[in-house]
């Protein structure tokens, strides 16, 4: 049963789903922005940002005070459908994950479509993995956490790293991921009614936006690649959220190919929930702390 609190969110929510439909992109990075910037004050005097040099886009290490293993280090990849989602943002999110986890986090405010279309944004994780591998974390040392976008964008990441022969993460932690940028899933018509943020009309731009023809690329929609060696994955998503079928395929295709995956629904639950101020998000990011900490590895 949600919560009292998560009830309310969700109608506030739900209330403002007609504008959200109708915004520009201009205005859809504006509004994200201010999200983000309310998640930087939230863990002011408990963390610390410092700016990564980047030749093609901003990138930031969210630092907690608390920090308890500086051997190790989050990837994190934001949402925002591949249109949305610039540093503002980006720290939005980093911030609170740094100073729950008490882990370093950096967080890439990689290029965005249309400006940028595919393999822009995927060009930018690969660049930000590589800059860590170049810093001097060990592979095992470095986890990958997305939401939305970025929860699909971490496994098109393994995937193109695997191409490369690159070592893999440690772990993998995908917060109700876009996974199928073909919107081919059950959930699209199970949950119309019941997702108060998304539009499926608005997705479908976003993806032409982004994949532009490409939406069956493995490297664009993951759940059509080869998943197989990928390293242990916590999936969360929401009963209510129209992307849980995107969540669903993926946990399914990571078993079949032999990948350790938790998947757990929260039902009631909205897109990206875990990144808004309600009990069910605080249990989640509990979850995905005992899941980092028992998911390490040591190199070959």
């Amino acid at each position: 049963m949600p919560s009292i609190l998560s009830l309310l969110v969700r109608e506030q929510i739900r209330l403002i789903k007609p504008i959200l439909k109708k915004m520009s992109i201009s205005a859809a990075r504006t509004f994200q922005d201010v999200l983000g910037e309310l998640g930087t004050k939230l863990v002011a005097g408990r963390v610390a940002f410092e700016t990564v040099q980047t030749d093609r886009f901003e990138a930031c290490f969210a630092i907690p005070h608390d920090e308890k293993d500086a051997r190790r280090v989050i990837l994190y990849l934001h949402g925002g459908a591949y249109v949305a989602g610039n540093m503002k943002y980006a720290r939005g999110f980093a911030g609170i994950l740094a100073d729950k986890l008490q882990q370093r986090v950096m967080s890439v405010a990689y290029r965005l479509a249309p400006e940028y279309p595919f393999p822009a944004a995927l060009e930018d994780a690969l660049s930000a993995y590589e800059h860590l591998l170049g810093c001097g974390w060990s592979a095992c040392d470095i986890s990958f956490v997305g939401e939305s976008a970025g929860g699909g964008l971490i496994y098109c990441l393994c995937l193109k790293i695997k191409q490369l022969g690159l070592p893999l993460p440690a772990a993998l932690v995908s917060i109700s991921p876009w996974a199928d940028l073909t919107l081919g899933g059950y959930s699209y018509t199970v949950n119309a009614g019941k997702d108060p943020s998304l539009s499926e009309e608005v997705l479908r731009e976003h993806a032409a936006a982004y994949a532009d023809g490409k939406q069956q690329d493995p490297l664009v929609s993951p759940i059509f690649g080869d998943l197989s060696g990928l390293p242990p994955s916590l999936l969360l998503a929401g009963g209510d959220e129209l992307l849980l079928s995107d969540s669903a395929t993926l946990a399914n295709r990571l078993k079949e190919s032999g990948c350790q995956c938790e998947f757990t629904v929260e039902e009631g639950m909205w897109h990206v929930y875990v990144l808004f101020s309600i009990p069910e998000a605080r249990a989640a990011l509990d979850k995905i702390a005992r899941f980092l900490d028992s998911n390490t590895c040591e190199e070959s």
